[in-house]
């Protein structure tokens, strides 16, 4: 399956884009990849949250209680056991 890339001109306070400089070529890599990355990254975070959000949304609170709170059970062996 062949790639599909597009450009995209984008604008950076020069400040900014001496910071990617710096990180890219201390990363040994390009701006391009660094940017590239740093947007997978930060797409990847906003759906994570997406998902969790949606996830809580169809929590049922009380069931969850009820859950923690029923009887029976057996309490943790030693090696279950954090330090």
């Amino acid at each position: 399956m062949k790639k599909r890339l597009s450009t995209y001109p984008l604008r950076l306070p020069a400040s900014l884009k001496a910071a990617v400089v710096e990180i890219s070529k201390a990363d040994g890599t390009s701006i391009n990849q660094f940017v590239t990355t740093a947007v997978a990254e930060k797409i990847s975070a906003m759906k994570t949250a997406e998902f969790f959000a949606e996830r809580a949304a169809r929590a049922d609170i009380e069931r969850a209680r009820r859950l923690l709170r029923r009887k029976g059970g057996r309490l943790p062996e030693y090696e279950d056991e954090l330090p």
